[in-house]
């Protein structure tokens, strides 16, 4: 008897787990009925049929068909199998390929008429269901009730669908945090209090400046969210499916297509302090452009932090107006242990000072094309060693195609019987093309030519040539930024223990040192340079 295989799947949650066994139920009375010898099931609870991934019990199917382990599949309808064109077109586009046939309960065979009518139907059927779904829960907005997720402040009332209620604890925190921030504290300021208070967050473990700024444009974050106002906003932002990962994301819709209604009773901040929040808010949205267009520091964006690895920021300036860094973290949520503020031009200073001790010894590049042409060795062996296989297996699978042909041209073989084994022979041809195809081209041993070192020298020499000229600077503007950022790639600042210091460790970028693509990805890693505080007193007269 022809081999059979079962799929059955439902979408949500919601729907009763005896929905693919009532599925499969049905599936194997038809097999009986038709004569066909089920030999296994597979099944997918509580997916959607919008996309493909994420049902495993689909691709179970497919890898045991490319195994050639049945010749049917059947379904209650194709739907069952995707609710999408393009997806339920590329699974019968495969399956026979494979030679398995596709069987609906209620359609019968599905051929490529079925199942471009079916997909189509489907695919309209769920866009449709979810138009009604939107449709509803604007009907919900209208009532006054709220169909958006969890609101930080708010609960649900039990047995009142939409509805909330203020949990009064949680409103003071947001009353504190519209407080504080009409009152001109930053956002992480605010949340970095609100860790070291231990208040437990909307979400995860820790209060972060993006809970409280969040995004105007999609209108979330506390203090964008109109619900602390006394109204009920929705339809802010629409979910769409990457078809390339099946993942829902999110995209802003513009502000005219918002719904909103006012809801009193749900009001936690007053309108006074709202207001002020909102004009601080957008006051500073028209400041961030001239914020961008400020002059960046040398070390800009490169900083990192040795104890979390958070970027570092500017923290302050002093009396005499130098520029003090500290941890990003320790400011946005206070998560990092590393208090230390240290002076830019002192990191600065250990910085390009160990460079140009450390880009000098030219060993460095030696030993790197050492390193990357013993793993290009390494590698092109393997690559040699599978070609080489897959050429055989090729050549051998080619040569009793030929046979097969032979034979079958004899008479030895009858036609049904040799046209098979053409069309799996065929396949198999393929599958080491295929196979060929991936494995590329062998990789290239290259040579550490002396204009390469030139080259080398060359821009350490400009960098030590700019250093003098940096130190009287009044900005970071010049050759120095364009020079330094052309070696290198990341500083980490390891603090030590109080007056006694810091280290840095510097990354650069290997392929610009040796001026060419040969090491797109390669890192350098110079040694830890140990640079001496200036222990000054800053503002408050507390050393640091």
């Amino acid at each position: 008897m022809t081999r059979a295989v079962i799929y059955a799947r439902f979408s949500t949650e919601l729907q009763s787990e005896k929905s693919t066994e009532d599925q499969i139920a049905l599936c194997r009375a038809y097999a009986a009925r038709i004569g066909l010898d089920v030999i296994g099931s597979y099944e997918d609870k509580a997916r959607s049929g919008a996309s493909i991934f994420g049902r495993d019990g689909l691709m179970r199917l497919m890898d045991a068909a490319r195994d050639r382990a049945f010749e049917v599949v059947i379904v209650e309808a194709l739907d069952r199998l995707s609710r999408d064109m393009e997806d339920l077109a590329g699974i019968h586009k495969r399956l026979s390929f494979l030679g398995v046939e596709i069987h609906a309960v209620h359609d019968g065979t599905a051929d490529a008429i079925l199942v471009g009518l079916r997909g189509l139907v489907g695919q309209l059927q769920r866009e449709d269901g979810a138009k009604k779904v939107r449709r509803g829960m604007a009907g919900v907005i209208r009532e006054g009730r709220h169909a958006g997720g969890r609101a930080y402040g708010y609960c649900p009332v039990p047995g009142r669908r939409g509805e909330l209620e203020i949990v009064e604890e949680e409103a003071e925190i947001v009353r504190r945090i519209f407080a504080a921030y009409a009152a001109g504290r930053p956002p992480r300021e605010i949340a970095g209090e609100l860790n070291r208070d231990r208040i437990a967050p909307p979400r995860g473990t820790r209060w972060n400046a993006s809970t409280i700024n969040g995004n105007a444009r999609r209108g979330n974050g506390l203090i964008f969210n109109e619900l602390y106002a006394g109204r009920i906003v929705w339809n802010k932002v629409r979910m769409v499916k990457n078809p390339d990962t099946g993942k829902r994301i999110s995209r802003p819709n513009p502000r005219d297509q918002w719904q909103e209604i006012a809801a009193p009773h749900l009001r936690i901040v007053d309108e006074g302090t709202w207001k002020c929040a909102q004009a601080l808010k957008a006051e500073k949205a028209r400041l961030s452009t001239n914020v961008k267009r400020r002059p960046a520091h040398l070390l800009s964006g490169l900083l990192r932090c040795g104890c979390c690895g958070s970027g570092m920021s500017v923290h302050d300036r002093d009396k005499t107006g130098k520029t003090r860094i500290r941890c990003s973290a320790v400011r946005e949520n206070g998560s990092c242990s590393n208090r230390r503020i240290l002076y830019l031009t002192d990191v600065e200073e250990a910085v390009l000072k160990g460079m140009t001790e450390e880009l000098k010894d030219t060993r460095l590049i030696e030993t790197y094309v050492r390193a990357y042409n013993e793993e290009r060795k390494r590698l092109a062996a393997t690559a040699i060693s599978r070609r080489t296989r897959i050429e055989r297996r090729r050549d051998r699978l080619e040569a009793e195609r030929q046979r097969a042909i032979d034979m079958l041209i004899k008479g030895v073989l009858r036609e049904e019987e040799g046209r098979a084994r053409l069309d799996e022979l065929r396949g198999q041809v393929l599958e080491a093309e295929r196979e060929l195809s991936q494995v590329g081209e062998t990789p290239q041993i290259i040579a550490l030519h002396p204009a390469t070192l030139d080259s080398y020298i060359a821009t350490v020499d400009r960098l030590a040539a700019v250093l003098t000229e940096h130190a009287a600077a009044e900005d970071d503007r010049g050759s120095l930024v364009s020079t330094f950022r052309a070696l290198v790639h990341g500083v980490t600042v390891h603090p030590k223990a109080p007056r006694e210091g810091f280290q840095v460790e510097v990354k650069g970028k290997l392929a610009a040192l040796i001026g060419g693509a040969a090491f797109p990805q390669a890192k350098y890693s110079g040694g830890r340079v140990v640079a001496e505080e200036r222990l000054e007193p800053p503002r408050g007269g507390r050393c640091v």
